[in-house]
């Protein structure tokens, strides 16, 4: 197939994804929303309850990381930092990990990251929200509004290499042999 060939058909699957994603978004504004509990995080300022992450704004992402040991998660929050003013000017933004406050504020400061961490800790919200296995945590999002008084999740969904939400995945997918075995590393010599 001729390079033009080939890009008119990626041209039209990209049109058939942009359909897909239109469709999607329809669904999603159509999901009952489900009610969670108040849970509590720990941080560095002492303890912070689901509700008061939301701040000024009636919209909140959590992003579910595994925390430091993980670097598809670093790789994911890495890209985060990046867009964080962005998003915060529509909703609140957090990442929830099982490490320690002290954990994640010495990690975030070493990649310069910009947002607010909280530590899911001892709650069950992780495992409630199913980002848990039974022996290992998993990366996600979910996101929450607040509607008459209540906390309700209105969507999420899981992380993973070749997702949506990080865009290195999809730069490579423009290299002819993709990813090739790349894996994310913490630093690169």
């Amino acid at each position: 197939m001729t390079y033009s060939e080939s890009i008119d058909k990626i041209f039209e699957y990209r049109l058939q994804i942009s359909e897909l994603r239109k469709k999607m978004r329809e669904l999603q504004s159509s999901v009952d929303p489900e009610i969670v509990q108040d849970y509590e995080f720990a941080t560095l300022d002492g303890p912070v309850k689901l509700s008061e992450l939301f701040g000024s704004k009636d919209t909140l992402f959590v992003v579910h990381n595994m925390g430091a040991s993980c670097p598809y998660c670093t790789l994911w929050a890495d890209g985060f930092n990046g867009i964080i003013d962005h998003l915060e000017n529509r909703a609140a933004f957090v990442i929830a990990s099982p490490d320690e406050p002290e954990q994640q504020k010495e990690f975030a400061e070493k990649r310069n990251w910009r947002f607010r961490f909280v530590s899911h800790g001892k709650s069950s919200f992780t495992e409630d929200m199913g980002y848990k296995a039974e022996t290992h945590w998993m990366p996600g999002v979910s996101v929450f509004k607040k509607v008459d008084g209540k906390i309700v999740r209105v969507s999420d969904t899981s992380f993973g290499p070749g997702d949506d939400f990080c865009g290195i995945w999809h730069l490579f997918d423009l290299i002819p042999e993709g990813t090739d075995g790349w894996q994310p590393q913490y630093k690169y010599s």
